[in-house]
């Protein structure tokens, strides 16, 4: 029965996506269609229906919406050019300094915003034009910016790592947004080091020094920008309130503060929370029809066949880790981050606890694994956004990427094999 439904489940999952249609719906018809084999029709239906109602039965998950507005609100609100002041100032005396502005600027926002998408944007948007006019390569500045987009997603606050949280059977959302810290920023300097040969090597400029008054008051300005992660993340680590609760808290905050810069308008709010559940809608229904595949995946027992077959490969953890990073970043050409990790969670979770891998551990070499098909082709998200506020072609850009690529993915072999890496923090703060 675990083979034949495996076989079918994945067959009409591959087929529906080949021929178009949404991911969403895809997972859906596989996952009844397989109920089919095993309960009547009316039985496989209502179970169906009734397990997506219960699946998105969760108060964690209404920290997705919040954090969607937050983010939508600060990509309108001005934040980004405090943000990529910052950055500039950081930066400014490096080779290619523009082009180090835009990787602290996309960690900075991104982190804040939660979105590759709208890091890309937002900060490829205002430096893309500033770099064509100081000479840069335009595919260049591109690749730069694109590269560094997904660090967002592992820095904190994440609502990848939410959605993982509750994948997994509760790991402690606190201790994964902490385990996210060393190995988004190792991914952003991976990118500035490879920025910075390219740089040298073709002599671009750096910024004029910047005097030690108007330094400050770069700083001032941005200081209320930065203080929403110190506040959001502060009180989840101390206790003070749930990751649900501070996302509802970054979004009354990022508002005052757009008000604040005087960037609001109270006209922009009905497009906002439209955006925002449209976007909320999309996660909602691929949690939900992904909670129907958890059931097939359970009760035919294809997850514990699939851990088997492995292990009957090899009992060496080191060889396994590799096979799961090397199906993981094919996964990630093709499919969006959030189905991937309701999908393959429940495969291969269980496996690597069976050798005592930390689920914290799992899931960020997890996320990190998937945001790398976020800056690939044919579906990279990130990568269309990057190339588009460009103004360059995708197959231009593709070139330029390719050492990105390759230090990008030996810093998650680091992450991979050295547990420390993302667990020291979460240790320290004793979550």
């Amino acid at each position: 029965m675990t083979l034949t439904a495996g076989i079918l489940l994945l067959s009409i999952f591959f087929i529906l996506l080949f021929i178009g249609v949404p991911i969403a719906i895809s997972i859906a018809g596989a996952s009844i269609a397989t109920m089919l084999i095993l309960f009547p029709f009316d039985v496989a239906v209502f179970t169906s229906a009734q397990k997506m109602v219960t699946g998105l039965d969760s108060f964690a998950l209404l920290a997705i919406p919040f954090f969607i507005l937050s983010g939508i609100i600060m990509n309108n609100g001005g934040i980004a050019l405090r943000l990529i002041n910052v950055a500039k100032l950081l930066s400014g005396r490096l080779p290619g300094s523009l082009a180090h502005t835009n990787v602290m600027g996309n960690m900075l926002f991104g982190s804040i915003s939660g979105s590759s998408v709208a890091a890309a944007a937002a900060i490829g948007g205002v430096m893309s034009p500033i770099q064509k006019k100081e000479g840069y390569d335009q595919t260049y500045s591109a690749a730069v910016n694109i590269a560094s987009a997904p660090t967002g997603l592992l820095i904190p606050p994440s609502g990848l790592l939410i959605i993982y949280s509750l994948v997994s059977g509760g790991t402690s959302v606190a201790a994964l947004f902490m385990a996210g810290y060393v190995p988004g920023i190792l991914w952003g300097i991976a990118t500035m080091i490879v920025a910075y040969v390219i740089a040298k090597k073709k002599k671009y400029s750096v910024s004029q020094r910047i005097t030690v008054k108007d330094g400050l008051k770069v700083i001032w300005e941005a200081i209320p920008s930065l203080l929403l992660i110190v506040i959001v993340l502060g009180g989840i680590i101390a206790g003070i309130f749930t990751a649900t609760e501070g996302a509802a808290i970054a979004v009354a905050y990022s508002l005052v503060l757009s008000m604040m810069y005087r960037t609001f308008k109270w006209k922009q709010l009905p497009k906002m929370l439209l955006e925002t559940v449209e976007m909320t809608a999309v996660i909602m229904l691929l949690i939900g029809t992904s909670t129907i595949l958890s059931l097939v995946m359970s009760f035919t027992g294809i997850p514990e066949a699939i851990s088997q077959g492995l292990l009957s490969l090899t009992d060496n953890p080191i060889i396994i880790l590799l096979i799961m990073n090397v199906i993981l970043l094919i996964i990630g050409t093709f499919m969006d981050i959030t189905p991937a990790v309701l999908i393959f969670t429940p495969i291969f979770l269980p496996i690597v606890s069976s050798f005592g891998m930390d689920p914290v551990h799992f899931g960020i070499m997890m996320a990190f694994n998937l945001c790398i098909g976020n800056i690939t082709p044919p579906v990279g998200s990130a990568l269309f956004v990057g190339a588009s506020v460009a103004k360059v072609k995708i197959e231009q850009v593709v070139k330029p990427l390719l050492p990105f690529y390759a230090v990008i993915i030996l810093v998650l072999m680091i992450v991979t094999f050295i547990p420390q890496v993302s667990l020291a923090l979460p240790k320290l703060f004793g979550l």
